[in-house]
């Protein structure tokens, strides 16, 4: 029954989480705050930072991370393998479902305005969704017991400023993420 609770919650984040993996980030704030207790929000922030470094989908990454790393709660025993497993295959269901009931008709619809203007409306909603969840995980680094963590900041304009420099723009995704973890780890010296 427990794994069924893994499913259905992600099956409806993947359900409403148009726009792809960055849309189901407040759904999953919102599953941190639950009952479940299988992660907390700053396990949030965690896997959204291994769902962002690892190849493949960040929806389906923290799907299969927050289902691995769900723990013992008052609904049952979870997690391992099969709780990834489980949730990540929740995730992935209602996209499939949509993309078997509307490949049949994917012409009719692709020049139907009513659509074309459902879609225009939809974007700037998950833009603001995704924004709206990257400042709730990115404030509780920034604020440490109310007030502003400046090594931080600091850190985080110097690094931006230096991906526009433009032979620094070349450099490998990798290396902004060796930097990135060169920095965390001087930070918690």
């Amino acid at each position: 029954m427990t794994f069924l609770y893994l499913f259905i919650e992600f099956f409806k984040i993947g359900l409403f989480a148009v726009g792809g993996g960055p849309a189901t980030i407040p759904f999953l704030q919102d599953l941190a705050r639950s009952d479940y207790g299988w992660f907390n929000e700053e396990q949030l922030g965690v896997m959204v930072a291994v769902a962002e470094s690892t190849p493949g989908p960040i929806g389906v990454n923290m799907a299969t991370y927050a289902g691995y790393n769900a723990g013992v709660t008052e609904f049952g025993s979870l997690g391992g393998i099969l709780g990834g497993m489980v949730a990540t295959l929740g995730l992935v269901t209602p996209s499939i479902i949509v993309i078997i009931l509307v490949a049949g008709f994917l012409k009719a619809f692709k020049e139907n305005e009513y659509v074309k203007g459902a879609f225009s409306g939809i974007r700037p909603v998950v833009t603001a969704l995704v924004l709206f969840a990257v400042i709730g995980i990115i404030k509780p680094i920034f604020y440490v017991d109310g007030a502003f963590v400046l090594p931080v900041i600091a850190i985080s304009v110097v690094v931006f400023a230096l991906m526009f420099i433009k032979k620094l723009k070349k450099l490998h995704p990798a290396f902004w993420l060796a930097l990135g973890a060169v920095a965390g780890i001087l930070l918690k010296l």
